[in-house]
């Protein structure tokens, strides 16, 4: 699995908030295996748009679509909670 590299924008957003270093786990993590348990991999509402998340930690996820079987892209880390 490959992950596209982040938007600035997003990448200033993890900065700000201290996510750098659990988005780098993570990353890794989602690398070697989409399904790990810490991740909570989910297909998002409406499913028919093939949106998916992962999780940074209890407060913020990624969300991301892929490009191809191999390649994913980041198109947005949040809040889960807002």
């Amino acid at each position: 699995m490959k992950i596209i590299a982040l938007h600035s924008e997003l990448v200033r957003y993890i900065k700000t908030r201290g996510l750098a270093k659990k988005f780098e786990k993570q990353s890794s993590l989602f690398i070697s295996n989409i399904n790990h348990p810490s991740l909570e991999t989910e297909l998002l509402e409406p499913k028919h748009l093939r949106i998916f998340s992962f999780r940074l930690d209890r407060k913020y996820r990624a969300i991301f679509i892929f490009r191809d079987w191999e390649t994913i892209e980041i198109v947005d880390i949040n809040n889960h909670y807002r």
